[in-house]
């Protein structure tokens, strides 16, 4: 089932949730024994929600702790060890298993559409906790508040505040353990460079307003390449006619479309630094304590790009941005891109970025 079809479906669960009678609130002390985790969406907000994973497993190490994803995240929580098993939310025969089973804790960690509240009140279970964004509010027993300005990390331990967890002060970095054996692989791939140091690119983006252009993305390797770093351009199948194109103009190169998402993990883990724009691969990398150079255009960079002195950012200079909300973009009659850095500026960055990171 594609995330376009998920849409329309949770248009239409709208008005079923207004129907549904409200869960009642439940007493607050309670150890539960089994937990669900519904995490819909793409690779960012699943990367996004291992520290509050990782807080809960601590807070309850004796706990069974399951997932609810889609099969376009799902390979995201192979980087929390511990888990107890990853069901996938547009997988029907998955789905009704886990609609039959029951929970001592349902967390929809959704932060707007209303599907996944309407299967967190379907569930059997003795407590619930989610977002109060809209109607949804209503099918939880503890509906939690939710900060558009806030590092999305942050908004997800809003979930356990209800359990008695508090936020971390700082996100520990890393969060993120790729596994052994993709780690190997990527040692692997990358064999060629020798011991050159390098830089992970990604020209990629979910979106086009969230493009940067392959052009841009290609002179930024070029010029890595010049300094005497290599370049290697990461990312899926999507991404492997640019990653041949700067491959093939800078000798970089290019690993788009090889492996799995974990090998393009252990590929960042080992890179100086990755560019990127507003993507999963950002995440990850700062999960990794990779350092970042992202490019920012419609998504607000204080709610989604990673902080801390490793990272540099460039956002939209357009009057109008950031202009998405709750994972929508809106009509935008502007010509320019959104994503609209100067690639020299870009570059100069990145080359202080360089410099900072020899030993």
């Amino acid at each position: 089932m594609q995330a376009t079809l998920l849409k329309r479906i949770d248009a239409l669960a709208g008005p079923l949730l207004a129907r549904l009678i409200p869960r009642r609130r439940r007493a607050a002390a309670f150890v539960p024994q089994s937990i669900l985790v519904i995490r819909p969406g793409g690779i960012g907000d699943a990367v996004l929600l291992i520290p509050a994973l990782r807080a809960l497993q601590a807070a309850y190490p004796s706990c069974r702790i399951e997932i609810l994803a889609e099969n376009r995240n799902a390979a995201v929580f192979e980087f929390c060890p511990g888990l107890h098993a990853v069901h996938r939310y547009d997988e029907p025969g998955q789905l009704r298993a886990v609609l039959g089973l029951r929970y001592d804790l349902v967390i929809d960690t959704e932060q707007w559409y209303r599907l996944s509240a309407l299967v967190a009140r379907l569930i059997r279970t003795r407590r619930s906790i989610g977002f109060a964004t809209n109607e949804r509010k209503r099918l939880f027993t503890d509906p939690v508040p939710y900060d558009l300005q806030e590092y999305e990390p942050f908004s997800f331990f809003r979930l356990l505040a209800p359990l008695g967890i508090e936020a971390p002060a700082e996100l520990p970095v890393p969060f993120l353990s790729v596994p052994p054996a993709a780690r190997e692989r990527a040692a692997s791939l990358l064999a060629r460079l020798g011991d050159r140091p390098f830089v992970a690119i990604f020209p990629g983006a979910s979106v086009p307003r969230k493009e940067w252009g392959g052009a841009r993305f290609r002179q930024v390797a070029a010029s890595a390449v010049l300094a005497g770093y290599a370049a290697v351009v990461v990312g899926g199948k999507e991404e492997s006619d640019v990653g041949y194109a700067i491959a093939r103009a800078t000798g970089a190169l290019n690993l788009a479309g090889e492996g799995s998402l974990a090998e393009s993990a252990a590929v960042i883990a080992a890179a100086r630094v990755l560019v990127t724009g507003d993507s999963g691969l950002l995440h990850i990398a700062a999960g990794l304590g990779t350092p970042t150079l992202s490019l920012f255009g419609p998504s607000d960079p204080r709610k989604w790009a990673p902080k801390g002195d490793g990272h540099r950012v460039f956002a939209s200079s357009l009057s109008c941005a950031p202009c998405a909300k709750w994972g929508t973009i809106p009509p935008c009659t502007h010509e320019t891109p959104c994503v609209d850095a100067d690639p020299a500026e870009v570059t100069r960055t990145l080359m202080q970025m360089l410099r900072d990171s020899e030993p």
